[in-house]
């Protein structure tokens, strides 16, 4: 189920809320019984077999944690606990999402071994790491165990965050499973920021796949259209990733839960260390604090923190997905911040030109994330930089420049806190005028988003093209 479908808007959430706020409210026990039975059913929607999978990682992570915790509690080593959590979680992974690519591999060196095609759970790069966050945490005693595994099972299977993030650690919301605190005032931001979500992931994301997969999937006949294609993917990757992100932390308010932010305008980042501070932030963060850190990070000298560096980045690249490109991207992405930790050519230089070079760079990137094998994003690239291309224009890439380009100039602008520098020269235009203009600002994003909601609703309910890239993770 989809956020962004109508049986999850029309149908799903209006009953998740009206029976959480209604029979059951005053009852946090029996919300999060109902939380939890309306998540696993949410998850099984598409794939019942397959929620076993997540039922499963529940009651094992339940475990681990109590024995975790009862060992730290007798001041007794934890390690038992954290290797078993350590390697049954990766083994799911692995088992799932690996080992058809691990067989194709050496089928290719000439080993007879049968084929794999057992389906992947939706979201298990999620929900596992997600669950081992809870055994760490409670190894670490940075939060208490779970007697109820119902609570347990409400922290990995929450449908908001399930099946694409954002990668909520166990400590940050601990306290939150019994002692949240809903009120009008988050429920109306949860709605503004859910609908601020569907958007970016209706209107803009949805659209702009449609060039991307002109250009990627149809071979760009041009430079322009290369170009054209590898930044329209770009664009929907952040909105579609991005926007869910967005419903997600949205739908959590609606509930009483905090959830951190997974993006900060991550295409405004002036360097390549910027960039990852800003996208996909939960990522980030769970490999630093339970990777890189206990390695010892950056204070063991300069060539065991480079070797962190590579460890962490070459488990960000197998993370994403079963494929030598998503490989190639996470050592790329080695070498570039590695390089950047030695040499800083634009460090001084004009804000505006870090940012344009250090976009490039991540554009670049993305056109190994996008394709289906090295060669084709060799060949990509080439294209792009003129190096084996049939044209620089085409009339393909002027139709779909001249057809889209309403579309492309509001995909920039929303790239940036474009709604906020607005909203600040409204408020000084009332402090001139002697008037406030807040609540003329806050009626117009009403009726904008409002807007947004008829147009993504329209969209959905013809059955427009509607993928979710991060569902594949």
């Amino acid at each position: 189920m989809l956020f962004s479908s109508p049986i999850f808007l029309f149908v799903f959430l209006p009953a998740v809320l009206l029976v959480y706020y209604g029979p059951l409210r005053g009852s946090r026990g029996g919300q999060n019984l109902f939380l939890l039975l309306a998540s696993l059913f949410f998850y099984g929607w598409g794939e019942p077999v397959l929620a076993a999978v997540l039922a499963g990682s529940i009651l094992g992570n339940y475990a681990l944690g109590l024995w975790a915790e009862r060992r730290r509690r007798g001041s007794e080593s934890v390690r038992g606990p954290v290797a078993v959590a350590v390697a049954g979680n990766l083994a799911v992974l692995l088992v799932f999402k690996y080992t058809g690519f691990v067989l194709a591999n050496l089928r290719s060196l000439g080993l007879g071994l049968p084929y794999w095609d057992l389906a992947m759970p939706i979201g298990i790069s999620f929900f596992t790491f997600q669950a081992l966050s809870y055994v760490l945490d409670v190894a670490r005693g940075d939060a208490q165990a779970q007697r109820n595994p119902l609570n347990v099972g409400l922290y990995i299977a929450f449908f908001p965050q399930l099946v694409a993030g954002p990668i909520v650690k166990y400590r940050t919301v601990a306290e939150q499973i019994q002692r949240r605190q809903e009120s009008w005032e988050s429920f109306s931001r949860g709605c503004w920021r859910f609908l601020m979500g569907l958007g970016k992931k209706v209107i803009l994301a949805n659209q702009l796949a449609v060039i991307a997969d002109a250009a990627f999937d149809g071979g760009p006949d041009s430079v322009a259209m290369a170009w054209l294609g590898s930044v329209c993917y770009s664009m929907q990757l952040y909105f579609d990733f991005g926007g869910y992100s967005d419903m997600a932390i949205g739908l959590g308010m609606m509930f009483g839960f905090r959830f951190l932010e997974n993006f900060r305008y991550p295409y405004l980042a002036s360097s390549c260390r910027d960039f990852w501070k800003r996208w996909h932030i939960s990522l980030t963060t769970w490999f630093r604090d339970y990777l890189y850190i206990p390695l010892g990070g950056s204070r063991t000298g300069k060539v065991r923190a480079l070797r962190n560096l590579f460890l962490v980045w070459l488990c960000t690249g197998v993370w994403h997905g079963a494929n030598w490109t998503f490989i190639l991207w996470g050592l790329v992405w080695f070498c570039l911040l590695a390089a950047e930790r030695r040499w800083a050519p634009l460090e001084g230089r004009p804000l505006w030109l870090r940012r344009g070079v250090t976009f490039l760079i991540v554009n670049f990137t993305w056109v190994l994330f996008r394709a289906d094998s090295v060669q084709s994003a060799l060949g990509y690239l080439g294209t792009m930089l003129m190096a084996d291309a049939p044209a620089l224009w085409s009339p393909r890439a002027g139709y779909y420049f001249q057809q889209n380009a309403f579309l492309l100039a509001l995909a920039v602008l929303a790239c940036g806190p474009s709604a906020t520098w607005l909203r600040g020269r409204v408020c000084r235009l009332g402090e001139r005028t002697g008037r406030s203009l807040v609540p003329v600002w806050d009626a117009a994003c009403a009726l904008c988003l409002g807007g947004a909601f008829l147009v993504s609703a329209a969209f959905l309910v013809k059955g427009s093209y509607d993928p979710f890239i991060y569902f594949n993770f």
